[in-house]
């Protein structure tokens, strides 16, 4: 009905107050919210969550680490370099080029993945303190605070500018109450809601105007709850320095790579056609004099060369260092209470010249203080009394702040009885 904006299936059950039977709660108390009540209403029409994705796990991290082209090309150097060495010089002196080299990759992949795992964590966090919003619903007549989780149908919600829907619902009674929808149709046109247009959609905005409203639907079973299920993050947006930094870690292995080869091409060349000469003088491959076990050797000093030029130049401290850099400006952010979503916005940040903000509770505190007031002619400081008033003055005061409030009188149904003192 509410999903639908079904006018006439809400006349068939009797409006508004026929609603408001049917869930046992009441327009003006709300409903007993009792734990018994809570939890009954919680079991019939569900909570109002909706699943998430799960985040991934750290394996799926350490694999995206070993696919970095930069690694890519040093896990396979030190692979040749361990058997280049270990066939040159045996295995007790051969292995140590080739297994520092291992050493040192894995411990960028080990870093990056505990880096990223960890980012990945705070995210989690951060999405869950955000989207727990404090609501004001009416409970046994009392207006409390409650987290957006635990709405349950049959809530009366009230709603003032600037609050999110919670839930989809039914309008009770309102005054100018208008209705951001664009997050939920993709209309910028600010909606009015009245009595003959009563149905509210979870996930949007009060724009204007203040009002209560009936629960009818929570969780999945709204439009709100069905969107966010099927929107998955994806955290892994490079920051513009990560692009420029990998480009050219891209760049200069492509340049060490052709180095390497080119270095190859010449020494094997030079090799075969007699031009290599030991540290004697001699001739170190001669045509058809040579024998194959030099002849490997030979090959294997070359290759050997070109290796240890690929990685002389493929800087494998680069990724280390711009991950240790990121986890540590990372941390540094959260100690100052700064949750920041995505990195690449403190990088587009540092090169803004002129920042266009509202100021209403974007740049300020949003906390409203009386620092100075003139009542009935009479200046008053924040810690003087309302004595210097006069009784009429002070009559119209309290008479205008009653007029202009939101409060309540609560009156609980069952008075508490007075105990006689025992003499």
């Amino acid at each position: 009905m509410t999903r639908d904006h079904n006018y006439s299936a809400l006349q068939e059950y009797g409006g508004v107050k026929g609603l408001t039977n049917l869930l046992k709660t009441n327009p003006e108390k709300g409903i007993h919210g009792d734990e018994a009540d809570l939890s009954c209403r919680a079991n019939a029409f569900g909570a109002n969550r909706y699943p998430r994705k799960k985040g991934k796990s750290f394996w799926v991290f350490l694999w995206e680490a070993c696919k970095d082209l930069t690694l890519v090309i040093l896990i396979v150097a030190a692979a040749i370099s361990l058997v280049l060495g270990i066939a040159t010089e045996g295995i007790k002196e051969g292995w140590y080029d080739g297994a520092s080299i291992a050493f040192a990759v894995f411990l960028v992949i080990l870093v990056t993945a505990v880096s990223d795992y960890k980012q990945s964590l705070q995210f989690q966090h951060l999405n869950e303190e955000k989207q727990n919003i404090q609501v004001e619903v009416i409970r046994g007549g009392r207006r409390i605070q409650v987290s957006i989780f635990d709405i349950v149908v049959g809530d009366v919600v009230a709603l003032k500018i600037g609050d999110q829907v919670p839930a989809d619902g039914i309008l009770i009674s309102g005054h100018s109450l208008a209705i951001d929808e664009s997050s939920m149709t993709g209309e910028s046109k600010i909606v009015l809601k009245d009595q003959k247009s009563p149905f509210l959609m979870g996930g949007c905005k009060v724009a204007d105007g203040y009002g209560t409203m009936l629960v009818t639907a929570v969780g999945l079973n709204t439009e709100w709850g069905l969107l966010m299920a099927s929107i998955s993050e994806d955290n892994n947006e490079e920051t513009p320095l990560q692009v420029r930094l990998n480009g050219v870690a891209t760049f200069i292995g492509i340049v060490g790579l052709v180095v390497a080869a080119m270095v190859l091409v010449v020494l094997f060349a030079r090799y075969f056609t007699g031009h290599t000469t030991n540290a004697d003088g001699t001739v170190q491959f001669v045509k058809g004099r040579t024998g194959v076990k030099s002849t490997i050797f030979g090959v294997i000093k070359i290759l050997t060369v070109a290796v240890t030029i690929v990685v002389v130049a493929v800087p494998e401290g680069l990724p280390l260092a711009v991950t240790l850099t990121l986890a540590y400006s990372m941390r540094k952010m959260m100690a100052d209470k700064a949750l920041v979503r995505r990195l690449s916005a403190c990088e587009t940040m540092g090169s803004a010249t002129t920042i266009c903000s509202d100021k209403t509770g974007t740049l300020t505190l949003n906390q409203m203080t009386v620092v100075r007031s003139i009542v009935g002619a009479i200046e008053l400081q924040p810690q003087a009394t309302i004595d210097k008033l006069s009784p009429t003055v002070t009559s119209l005061v309290l008479e205008a702040i009653a007029q202009n409030t939101s409060g309540s009188v609560f009156e609980p149904e069952v008075m508490p009885q007075m105990v006689a003192p025992s003499r």
